[in-house]
């Protein structure tokens, strides 16, 4: 057998109570963490917040792994432990919310980034350009003037 088989098959074997509070226990650290990361974003302290990325992706990895196996044992589950499972449900559904809170922030946080980001690219700019018109009533601006700028990744 595979490490993931064997992992699996562990999971699988747990206590109906206890997979169901492993399960918790990570959703829970999972909410905790989307939480600070949640809460450090709307303070501005985005460098914090990006300190938090590598153990967030740990702690959802580590939720999915109980989720599906608590998806695998349902049938069990809902016959030896059917309160601790309405529990896990009912926290599933606010690491949900927890989890749009979380998207909003990121999402306003990036708007506001790339608004910040044009908005120095623009100023810039604007002083590289000549304001005044040539013999035919036009702006030249020069090829090098032109080339000059700032990047925006908007990949993130």
């Amino acid at each position: 057998m595979s490490a993931a088989a064997d992992r699996i098959a562990l999971l699988d074997s747990l206590p109906a109570e206890e997979l169901c509070a492993q399960a918790e226990s990570a959703l829970q650290a999972l909410v905790t963490m989307m939480n600070e990361e949640t809460t450090l974003l709307r303070a501005g302290r985005f460098r914090d917040a990006a300190g938090l990325t590598a153990q967030k992706t740990q702690l959802a990895q580590d939720y999915v792994v109980f989720a599906r196996a608590v998806q695998r044992q349902t049938e069990r589950l809902v016959a030896e432990a059917p309160t601790s499972l309405d529990r896990l449900h009912k926290n599933h559904d606010a690491l949900a919310t927890q989890m749009a809170e979380n998207l909003r922030v990121i999402a306003t946080a990036k708007n506001l980034a790339e608004d910040l980001i044009g908005d120095v690219a623009d100023t810039v700019g604007a002083k590289d350009h000549t304001r005044t018109y040539d013999r035919s009533g036009e702006v030249k601006i020069p090829r090098a003037a032109s080339a000059r700028g700032i990047t925006v990744n908007r990949a993130l």
